[in-house]
């Protein structure tokens, strides 16, 4: 721990052999005679989740039945019609953006027709065509994430992390000519240098925790079936002598939540290492057969990391383009790719919104645990600002207009929320992706990929009045 000018480092952590814990927030924090509200917030976090495959709401039949965005814009919209209905409790930190194109992730040569579902991913974050090839020459552009990591990054010990649910180590080339890099991140930290996505909780866990510094160590750590908080025990009760009672509940809270994540890890392990058949037989051993539970513990370990001010910028690759998996708790029994191609059929269109929406029903875990969680005089959700949606529009057909996207968080204050903002007719998202680089302080870019302007994302144009 680390003590200076009487008052707790930010930057305090939590040391054992071998593990290091960073702390939260804690009024402790505060410098003497300084207003809690200067010091508390720090930089914006970003979290950035991309779904594959568009929307139901995409198509003309599901833009008439409102099943991605709601019939009016402003303050004063539906959402029950909607694949966003989940997040209609969280409405006052929801921004809608609607009817946005992605031109970039089309064909732009004959050779690339049919490449749709191999490129799209590396255009999400960075809004730009990607090169075909198979080769190493990969080339598309430094993503959103990225240029905001890279400005603000380097004050937090590990300057952005990414994350993935579905298997992304394929390697070489996939289909239409196109690298499988680039559908195996969303990520890239220049226009040749993917970043590689952790679809392990294991895995970041023990980064997020710098838990052993070599593999061997990792695994003798583990065998030992101890927490990591068994290492840190004196340290916690010597810091909590010096901590209010306030502070003192707040520690024990925040290690709680790291032990409890800790604990859903290893009971994942233990089973998966029992011997008893699994779902995804080959997935890593600390990966989760059930969807819900990889994508709740993906978002706990972000949720801590924004806590303990580890990292504040994530990518979160929720699917893979063409994937198969069956989402069965969605009430939908078809494949993913396969519902995705819905032949323009009403009664398929909407099951594939069925599972759209059971897509968006794991956001709002995510977001209620940003929410409950203090950071200075406001929460985590208030300093956050997550990006969600995807390149692709109409999946049945592979184009990329009217692509699903969605703002959540206040991102610092710079957000109203409680938003639904229709775009003109050929609008691209990299409009709206521009305005989210200017709320994370890069004002200085005056473009981004094929914008042609920033947007007011805390306003509804006059032209598209709520209706």
């Amino acid at each position: 721990m680390f003590i200076t000018q009487k008052h707790l480092s930010r930057r305090a952590a939590l040391k054992g052999l071998g593990v290091t814990v960073a702390l939260p927030f804690l009024e402790a924090m505060v410098p003497a005679r300084t207003a809690l509200a200067q010091t508390a917030a720090g930089k914006v976090r970003l979290a950035c989740i991309e779904m594959v495959h568009g929307s139901a709401g995409s198509t003309a039949f599901g833009i008439k039945q409102n099943m991605w965005a709601p019939a009016a814009t402003g303050r004063s919209f539906d959402l029950s019609p909607s694949a966003l209905q989940p997040l209609e409790p969280l409405r006052d930190y929801l921004t809608i953006i609607s009817n946005t194109d992605v031109k970039n992730a089309e064909a732009f040569e004959l050779p690339e027709i049919g490449g749709d579902h191999f490129r799209s991913s590396a255009v999400f974050l960075t809004q730009l065509h990607p090169k075909q090839t198979q080769s190493s020459d990969v080339r598309v552009g430094t993503s959103l994430d990225q240029m905001y990591a890279q400005k603000y990054g380097q004050d937090t010990p590990i300057p952005s992390m990414q994350f993935c649910i579905e298997n992304v180590d394929a390697a070489g080339g996939c289909s239409y000519g196109y690298s499988c890099v680039y559908t195996d991140t969303i990520s890239w930290s220049s226009p040749t240098d993917p970043m590689p996505m952790i679809r392990d909780p294991r895995v970041a866990f023990d980064q997020l925790f710098g838990v052993g510094a070599t593999p061997r160590a990792r695994a003798e750590r583990r065998a030992e079936d101890r927490s990591i908080l068994d290492w840190i025990t004196s340290d916690v009760a010597r810091l909590k002598k010096e901590l209010g009672a306030a502070d003192q509940a707040r520690l024990g809270d925040y290690l709680e939540d790291v032990r409890e994540i800790e604990r859903r890890i290893q009971k994942t392990e233990s089973f998966n290492s029992s011997g008893e058949q699994r779902e995804l037989p080959g997935a890593p051993v600390g990966v989760p057969d059930s969807f819900e539970e990889h994508i709740k513990l993906m978002f706990d370990l972000q949720a801590i990391a924004f806590a303990s001010d580890i990292t504040r910028v994530f990518s979160f690759k929720l699917g893979r383009d063409a994937s198969n998996r069956v989402f069965a708790d969605s009430g939908v029994k078809t494949a993913f790719h396969s519902a995705s191609h819905h032949q323009d059929r009403d009664d398929r269109i909407r099951d594939f919104q069925k599972i759209n929406r059971y897509h968006i029903g794991m956001i709002p875990y995510f977001l209620n645990k940003l929410k409950n969680t203090p950071d200075g005089e406001r929460n985590l959700l208030d300093n956050t600002l997550v990006l969600y949606g995807s390149p692709m529009g109409n999946s049945n057909v592979h184009n990329h207009k009217r692509c699903p996207l969605f703002l959540a968080g206040h991102a610092g204050g710079q957000l109203k929320g409680n938003m639904h903002i229709k775009a003109a007719d050929g609008t691209p998202m990299a409009n709206a992706m521009l305005s989210v680089l200017h709320m994370l302080g890069l004002n200085d870019m005056t473009s981004f990929g094929d914008s042609t302007a920033a947007m007011d994302l805390n306003s509804a144009p006059a032209t598209t009045a709520a209706l």
